[in-house]
Formats: C-alpha cells, sequence, structure tokens
C-alpha cells in the first residue's frame, strides 16, 4: 500500500508568481526581456574571453566559468517561469521537478565554491603576487574549477536523494514558480520535521563555510595591502569590488531563503526571482563596466566588426 501511494502523485501543479492574470502578463514581456539579457550577457562574457588572448589568464578563466554557470543556473528555472506566466495550469511532472532541484542546487552550490576560488585568485595576486604564475598555473585552476563543480554535484545529490524517496500521496500545489525544497517537503505524506534539519543543515554548512571564508579572504587582502601601501586600501577596493558586490548579490537571497527561520510567501518568491533571474544579469554587467581588460576586450571586437 506505501508503495502505491508513492506513485498517485506523478505532477504538481505551481501557483506561479502572482494568482492575477493581468499581472501575469504584464510581467511576460519584463521577464522575457531579462531572461535574454542573462543570456546573452553571460554567453559573451565567455565567448570573449575565449577568442581574446590577453584575457587568458586565470582570473578570466574563472570569470568565464561563473558566467557559464550563471547562464546554466538562470536555464533552470526562468524559461518554465515564462512560459508559465501564458498558462492557466500549471503544471510540472515529478521527474521535472526532481530535475529542477538537482539543478538548482548543482549549479548554486558550484557557484559558491567558485566565488571561493576567485577569491582565493585575488589573495593570491594582490598579497603574492611575484608567485602569482607559479602558484595559479593553468593546472591548478583547471583543478579548481573541477572541484568546484564536483563540491556542486556532491550537494546536489545530498539534497536530492534526501527528497527522492518522500512518499507522495495527495496534496500538489506548490506554492511558488519552480520546485523548491521546503515546499516540495510540505506535500509529503509523513512527518518531515527532522528532514528539513538535515537539508537545511546540508545547505547551511556549504553556505556558511564559503560566506565566512570569503568574507575571511577579503578582509585579509583589505589588511594586507592597506599595510603595504598608503593608498592601499583604494586600489584594493578598486580590485576587489566587483568579486564583493557579486558575493553580496548571491548569497544574500540564499541566506534569507534558507536560513532564514521565518518564511514569508511573497518574500520568498521575490528572493527567487532575485537569484535565479537579476543575480545572472548583474555578474556580467558588473565585471564588464568595472573591469577595463574587458572594455577594451569589447572595444578591440567592435573595431574588427
Amino acid at each position: 500500500m506505501e508503495e502505491a501511494n508513492r506513485t498517485v502523485v506523478s505532477e504538481f501543479i505551481l501557483q506561479g508568481l502572482c494568482a492575477s492574470k493581468e499581472l501575469q502578463i504584464f510581467l511576460l514581456l519584463p521577464f522575457s526581456t531579462l531572461y535574454l539579457m542573462a543570456v546573452l550577457g553571460n554567453l559573451f562574457v565567455v565567448i570573449l574571453i575565449i577568442i581574446d588572448h590577453h584575457l587568458h589568464s586565470p582570473m578570466y578563466f574563472l570569470l568565464a566559468n561563473l558566467s557559464f554557470i550563471d547562464f546554466c543556473l538562470s536555464s533552470v528555472t526562468t524559461p518554465k517561469l515564462i512560459t508559465d506566466l501564458l498558462k492557466d495550469n500549471k503544471t510540472i511532472s515529478f521527474g521535472g521537478c526532481m530535475s529542477q532541484i538537482l539543478c538548482v542546487h548543482f549549479f548554486g552550490g558550484g557557484e559558491m565554491v567558485l566565488l571561493v576560488t576567485m577569491a582565493y585568485d585575488r589573495y593570491v595576486a594582490i598579497c603574492r603576487p611575484l608567485h602569482y604564475s607559479s602558484i595559479m598555473d593553468r593546472q591548478k585552476c583547471i583543478w579548481l574549477v573541477l572541484i568546484s563543480w564536483i563540491i556542486g554535484f556532491i550537494h546536489a545529490m545530498s539534497q536530492l536523494i534526501l527528497v527522492l524517496d518522500l512518499p507522495f500521496c495527495g496534496p500538489r500545489v506548490i506554492d511558488s514558480f519552480f520546485c523548491d525544497i521546503p515546499l516540495v517537503m510540505k506535500l509529503a505524506c509523513m512527518n518531515t520535521d527532522t528532514l528539513g534539519i538535515l537539508i537545511n543543515a546540508d545547505s547551511g554548512v556549504l553556505a556558511t563555510t564559503c560566506f565566512i571564508l570569503l568574507l575571511v579572504s577579503y578582509t585579509y587582502i583589505l589588511l594586507t595591502v592597506q599595510l603595504h601601501s598608503k593608498d592601499g586600501s583604494s586600489k584594493a577596493l578598486s580590485t576587489c569590488t566587483s568579486h564583493i558586490i557579486v558575493v553580496l548579490l548571491f548569497f544574500g537571497p540564499v541566506i534569507f531563503i534558507y536560513l532564514w527561520p521565518v518564511s514569508v510567501t511573497w518574500v520568498d518568491k521575490f528572493l527567487a526571482v532575485f537569484y535565479s533571474v537579476i543575480t545572472p544579469l548583474l555578474n556580467p554587467a558588473i565585471y564588464t563596466l568595472r573591469n577595463k581588460d574587458i572594455k577594451n576586450a569589447i572595444k578591440k571586437l567592435i573595431k574588427h566588426m
């Protein structure tokens, strides 16, 4: 009987961003535009770094990987969000729901670790400049990126395994535009309090560890450079501001969604949109607008067109 119950729910119903049909139609163009800009912006950064040999350095190799992850992360939930704005019945299959959970945590977890890797790269460049080329060689950069992908995959699988075996036998309405683990767990036909603690602990440990490492890294960079030059703090700030802004944009919504004890539906939806649509759009804009090498590469590309 228990096995039969597990197979009753073959799909879930997503309530989307809002109930108003007029507002959904109104949001169609803005979200479509934002998603298109995020895709084009991130792919442009990746292609630019590949084709311009002046950008073949560890920092830009890591930046290209960050842009690729942002492209993937925005593509997990946003296309369905956009198409569902036109639908009255917003459904997602059980397999599609589990795939969303896997991909969101895979790319999200990978990005957290990659941001730490980028902080390490800046630490070596600013605090140990004479050893930079030997420490951050090509092989080490590749390994650091692979490690970020591997940790992201392990994190995603650990989350998915805990959710995959839950019995779903009745309620199937998810009050969001994508399959978010806390909302999916609410639909299970069993008490999930202990499981919820385990899942939050898993995400919390990864997010908190990465955030602390980032905080320590950038604090150490600023203090080290300030001690060695009169205008050190301004130079360090100029070098690291883009990274720090991206870190705050990424970890802000993550901390509120998964670590904040009180859940408010409209706040969770707003932060989820920010995390999956806005942040992937802002990252390439922040790096291109604040980076001279990227701007010079763009000018050079325009001249050759």
